[in-house]
């Protein structure tokens, strides 16, 4: 609120709109006896004067007249109609009050410069945003695939008019498989644009030669069972059809084995089915393949092998454990040898009874353990 006051003094307010939209201009008085209220524009020409229409502009409308107020509007606003206006009320002296209409300068609809489709994978390329026609200068944000590339920055320039700016940003890609069908988005921030932001985006398309993998039904192939291989390769051009090889040459012709695209089926397997099988896939950028190696086991030895697996362990536990058992006996049994062998050594000095004496048994406890050594081979 601009000169707030009691008495004959007019009362504004500032105004903010958008451009293209209507501001309403309401000058007030508190107390007022019939002196008329008038309202001029930031070139100082009259609008109007009480009810009275001074200015020759369809834009500008009467929207209340009283002793007390007086309300205008100005409609489908432009840049130019920005700055201070002046509400008169014709005392002596004249008092006056000034709002400021702000005019936002709506940015225009982004757009994004520099994809070039379709991209290589390993390409460097730089995306680059822009929008013109903001005032003041809008923001700009990228995101890949609706999360927000942090770290990107703007570049504001003020366009001839002086009034409004054009913003660029530019995002650097290094082009990889994971880019290929991801949408990058860039998003204009203003506050002419609260309700509804512009945003322009991408979608990248990108070129990779392929990868191959292969997929298999079952991981132990038995005599007589089913398996299916399937050949997985991912890659942009799609590489199709992929081919399938059995150890460097043509698969067999036998109605057991089938190919339906990328898929080799063994309906019933059997030991001529062993070798190593490969796919390959290529598009224009390059070749990829896997292999395979299937050995085709007998049920019935697989069986008994599991129980001759079973019988080993069982032998190994048990030998394991008596092992540990003799080896906590024989540690038990020299602890206690060596413990009776100092004892003996000392006796002779525990049955003495004064310390000469003792000397004496010792020596000759030594004597007699010299003429009673032992020697082992």
């Amino acid at each position: 609120m601009i000169n707030l006051g009691s008495g004959q003094y007019p009362l504004v307010q500032n105004v903010t709109v958008t451009q293209g939209g209507t501001a309403n201009l309401t000058c007030r008085v508190e107390y007022n006896d019939n002196t008329s209220l008038q309202w001029s524009n930031p070139a100082q020409q009259t609008l109007f004067f009480g009810d009275k229409k001074a200015l020759r502009d369809n834009r500008i409308e009467l929207v209340r007249a009283t002793s007390s107020e007086l309300t205008i509007s100005i409609s489908d606003v432009t840049l130019g109609d920005e700055g201070l206006y002046t509400c008169s009320l014709f005392t002596m002296p004249v008092r006056t009050a000034k709002a400021y209409l702000t005019v936002l300068g709506v940015p225009e609809k982004p757009e994004i410069n520099g994809l070039t489709k379709p991209a290589m994978e390993g390409d460097h390329i730089t995306l680059t945003c822009i929008t013109q026609g903001s005032k003041p200068a809008a923001d700009l944000r990228w995101f890949r695939n609706e999360k927000e590339v942090k770290g990107t920055s703007c570049a504001k320039e003020v366009n001839a008019s002086g009034k409004t700016f054009t913003v660029r940003s530019s995002l650097q890609l290094h082009v990889d498989r994971n880019d290929d069908g991801v949408a990058y988005t860039c998003r204009v921030d203003h506050v002419a644009l609260a309700q509804a932001p512009q945003q322009a985006t991408e979608v990248l398309e990108v070129h990779y030669a392929p990868r191959v993998e292969i997929i298999k039904s079952t991981t132990v192939p038995q005599e007589g069972q089913y398996l299916k291989l399937e050949c997985f390769s991912r890659g942009n051009p799609s590489p199709d059809p992929v081919m399938w090889t059995k150890d460097g040459g043509d698969l067999p012709d036998l109605d057991r084995i089938i190919v339906e695209g990328r898929e080799l089926t063994f309906t019933s397997l059997n030991k001529t089915d062993n070798g190593t099988y490969r796919c390959e896939a290529s598009n224009h950028l390059g070749t990829s393949s896997a292999e395979y190696v299937l050995y085709v086991y007998d049920p019935n030895a697989l069986g008994q092998h599991g129980t001759d697996h079973a019988l080993i362990g069982g032998v190994v536990a048990v030998v394991v454990f008596v092992t540990l058992c003799l080896i906590i006996v024989l540690g038990r049994y020299l602890a206690r040898h060596k413990g009776t062998y100092l004892t003996n050594e000392a006796k002779g000095a525990d049955d003495a009874p004064d310390a000469d004496t003792a000397i004496i048994n010792a020596e000759g406890n030594h004597a007699h353990a010299e003429e009673k050594k032992e020697y082992f081979i």
